[in-house]
């Protein structure tokens, strides 16, 4: 077991040992309870198509979309999806 500390910004560090096992750079995250799971995207094609289409916004509206995507996905969670 590892124990991470949360920085202000939320992010944690994933010892590389962990991450060379991943196999991949891309992670999926789920919440249940008060457990959270971090599992591999080994086919990250289909988990990042949602961003296929974002060359062409500026930064202020990724990063809107990025919170809309969070908040979708805490909303689906709390209601069982």
């Amino acid at each position: 077991m590892f124990t991470a500390k949360i920085t202000r910004k939320g992010q944690i560090t994933i010892p590389a040992e962990f991450r060379k096992k991943l196999g991949t750079d891309i992670v999926e995250i789920s919440m249940e309870g008060e457990e959270i799971t971090i599992k591999p995207v080994k086919k990250p094609a289909g988990a990042l198509k949602k961003y296929a289409t974002i060359r062409d916004k500026n930064i202020e509206d990724i990063m809107k979309m990025e919170e809309e995507v969070a908040r979708d996905a805490f909303s689906k969670k709390d209601h069982g999806s």
